[in-house]
């Protein structure tokens, strides 16, 4: 038991990792990153999805009909996503509307529905949720990454409006490293996202191969 929990931290955190592998869920990954504390809260909100879907879908897996298995995941993941966007209009309003219209879209991530299919739907509750919090880890690990040089090259700080996610206590924990006049805006255009996700996809293959 062990050793498979250990082989399956080491394929979803790092040789399947779903954005630097995978190439999965780019779209939110290039719109949100444009600071740590939005790619945070997307990573969160995903991976909490992601955790109680694969565990409800894994419990559903021996009643849910093969022909309407993916209506059926859909079905799951856009009641958790509505719950979600309730909780998140009501306490931190302020980064649902930061995140838009990609947290509705978390319905149709790919990230999701592939581990409900590929594993959720052929293992048990336990396996699947530690399934989903290592895809998460991974996932949030690459998310933080990518905001985070954004942000620092972009604005010229790291984890600024922390106060959005966690209360006024951290409304000033945060870190400067660049003067604002040394900034450059286009570290938070796109192009700036595919650029970032480029070069930590060369780092891990780099790592890979040594």
């Amino acid at each position: 038991m062990i050793r498979d929990i250990i082989e399956l931290f080491k394929q979803d955190v790092w040789k399947n990792n779903t954005i630097l592998v995978q190439i999965l869920g780019l779209c939110p990954t290039l719109a949100v990153t444009t600071t740590a504390v939005t790619a945070l809260g997307l990573a969160l909100t995903t991976t909490m999805v992601l955790a109680v879907s694969n565990v409800m879908i894994s419990l559903c897996r021996k009643i849910i009909i093969p022909e309407v298995r993916i209506p059926s995941y859909i079905l799951i993941i856009s009641t958790l996503v509505a719950v979600v966007e309730i909780l998140m209009q009501t306490f931190m309003f302020t980064v649902y509307e930061s995140m838009g219209i990609f947290i509705s879209l978390i319905v149709t991530n790919c990230i999701i529905i592939s581990h409900a299919e590929a594993y959720a739907m052929r293992h048990g509750p336990f396996m699947s949720l530690l399934d989903a919090l290592f895809v998460g880890l991974g996932y949030t690990s690459i998310l933080i990454l990518v905001g985070s040089v954004r942000e620092a090259v972009g604005f010229g700080t790291i984890f600024h409006g922390l106060n959005k996610l966690f209360g006024e206590y951290f409304a000033d924990k945060y870190i400067t490293v660049l003067p604002g006049d040394k900034t450059l805006i286009f570290a938070i255009l796109p192009p700036g996202a595919f650029i970032a996700i480029g070069l930590l996809i060369a780092l891990r293959n780099s790592i890979s191969r040594s």
